[in-house]
């Protein structure tokens, strides 16, 4: 899926969701993406603590966005066209301590953001 269409979903990834063998496992491919930057956030580390997730990404500890507000803290990361059934599959991959919700990118265009689940929703 090289481009998006209004059939596809905008998944903003900062972490594992980049990496490949992630992909080729969650999704069964590789995604097509191109960078774009989360602005009002930065990141921290979580310990995962699912098996199968740390198999899957190789790592013990994941990134998890900050909500700052502050316009000069940013993320960097990729935003891939992923289908309905993908974007459920992300959601499977996802750890508890994760929720998704959309954000606003920097490049204006609106995308699903994993968040961390434990904070409370910030206005975006």
């Amino acid at each position: 899926m090289s481009q998006f269409t209004d059939r596809t979903e905008r998944l903003f990834s900062y972490g594992t969701l980049r990496l490949e063998p992630v992909q080729l496992a969650t999704f069964g491919r590789r995604l097509d993406g191109a960078p774009d930057r989360l602005p009002g956030h930065t990141l921290t580390s979580l310990e995962i603590r699912d098996a199968a997730v740390v198999e899957t990404s190789g790592m013990t500890h994941h990134p998890i966005l900050v909500h700052t507000g502050l316009p000069m803290d940013v993320v960097d990361g990729t935003v891939f066209a992923v289908t309905p059934d993908e974007l459920l599959r992300a959601d499977s991959y996802e750890v508890a301590d994760y929720r998704r919700e959309r954000f606003i990118l920097a490049s204006g265009q609106s995308a699903w953001v994993y968040v961390d689940a434990r904070s409370a929703t910030e206005a975006r």
